[in-house]
This record gives C-alpha cells, structure tokens and sequence, in this order.
C-alpha cells in the first residue's frame, strides 16, 4: 500500500521541492498540503494520512506543537527544516528523522525507508492490539486562546464543550478553543476518562464531583472548577455506570 503523505510548510516553493522529489517514488501518494500549523492538525484529522513532512518554524503554530498535538494512532512525521537547533525536542517527539532544507533526494530516500521499515512493525502491533482490544487516545490536545495556541495534558482538561459553533476545552482555570467538531473528538476519546453527557458537552469522569438525578430521569454533575453540565435522559444511567467504576 502507498504511504499516504501530507507536506506542511508554510512556504509553496518548498512544498513544490518536496513534492518534484516524491514524485519519483511510486510507493508515496501526496493526499494534501497544508500552509500552517493549524491547517495541519485539520488536514490529519480529516485524511488520516500515515506519514507528515513538517516544517518547525511556521506562523501561529510550530511543527512541534503539531507534533505534541496529535493523538493515536498517529502518522509517522519526517521533520524538514531549515534550523538544526530543534532536533533533540523533535526526537523527543518521535520523529522519524530529521532533515535539513534544502532536502536532497538520498536523504529524503533513506528516510522514507525508516517509515517503511517502521510500518510493518506498527502493522504487526496494532494487529496485537486489536486482539486484545486495547484503545489509543490522545494524551494531550493542540488549543487555542486569541494568538496563543496551548499543548494542554489530558490530566488537565475538565470538559470540551460545543457553543457558537466553536468546540472548547476547559481547564480548572481557563476555556480554549479547539479545531475539531465536537462529534469528531468524541470518536478519538478514551471512554474510560471522559464521557459525553449531551450532544454539547463532554467532561472528564475524573473531574466529576456531583451527580444529581432529576424525577423526570436526566440529571446534572457538577465538576470540580464548578461548571453545571445537563445529562440527558437515554445517558444518565450509561453515566452512572461508569462513575460507579
């Protein structure tokens, strides 16, 4: 199969140099682009793609922190930039490798053999975890408060609430805005930690600290910054049953 590929670079000559060297090796299909840190993390969730060529610097939001953003499973990144300064954190990330513009084809090869290799090892213990029936949630959320963009830990988050058309994440002390749909975030959590209470909220179990049936069978929790969030009806018990856990 092709290793689907998303080029990220906030400069078109050099997303056009990656792609002209792509273009000579069949087993890479280039699904998209994308100009910024911020397209990127929309353009994964919407393609799925397996491997991302990223720059680092971009405006508003660095590679990097595209990088710490993404869930799992997430695609294998091949980091291309220009400063050398950032390849201790990029490896801490787990990049694939790093390369530095301009890229040339045999380095860009070799690197592109390290995903293929790592492919099949992936392959082999996703097919593992299936088995058992694991499942992989993201650890940590890409956010966003005015010009500021936030890596903010999973342990953090409170609830993620859908309003005005704009999905937040809440802490104990601050509410963030976040690219995904409210629907499309749901899929990607870990049902163990979080659970979603109405078709506009989502809280952390763990930050439940009151629970209050109605007579007519919803309820409410209160969480532990504050926040009131409604619980339909048809949840109410799926919720009970899992704070009971």
């Amino acid at each position: 199969m092709p290793i689907r590929t998303l080029l990220v670079d906030d400069e078109q000559p050099a997303r056009d140099r990656l792609r002209q060297l792509l273009a000579a090796m069949p087993e890479i299909e280039v699904v998209g682009e994308a100009e910024d840190g911020l397209q990127a993390v929309e353009r994964v969730s919407e393609l799925a793609p397996d491997l991302l060529l990223l720059d680092i610097q971009m405006p508003g939001c660095s590679g990097l922190e595209v990088a710490a953003s993404l869930g799992r499973p997430r695609p294998a990144i091949i980091f291309c930039t220009a400063y050398d300064q950032y390849a201790v954190d990029a490896f801490e990330l787990h990049a694939m490798d790093y390369l530095l513009k301009p890229v040339n084809r045999a380095r860009l090869q070799a690197a592109l053999e390290r995903v293929r290799d790592q492919r099949v090892v992936d392959r082999e213990h996703q097919l593992d975890q299936v088995t058992r029936g694991d499942r992989l949630s993201p650890a940590r959320f890409l956010a966003r408060k005015a010009a500021r963009f936030r890596i903010v830990p999973r342990n953090e988050v409170v609830a993620f609430t859908f309003q005005e058309g704009l999905t937040r994440l809440h802490t104990a002390t601050e509410q963030l805005w976040m690219q995904p749909t409210l629907a499309a975030l749901a899929r990607r959590l870990d049902g163990d930690t979080f659970f979603q209470v109405s078709r506009t909220g989502i809280v952390s179990l763990d930050a439940v600290r009151e629970a209050k049936p109605f007579p007519d069978g919803t309820g409410e929790v209160i969480l532990t910054n504050g926040q009131i969030f409604p619980v339909t009806r048809r949840r109410w018990r799926l919720l009970m049953e899992q704070l009971e856990q």
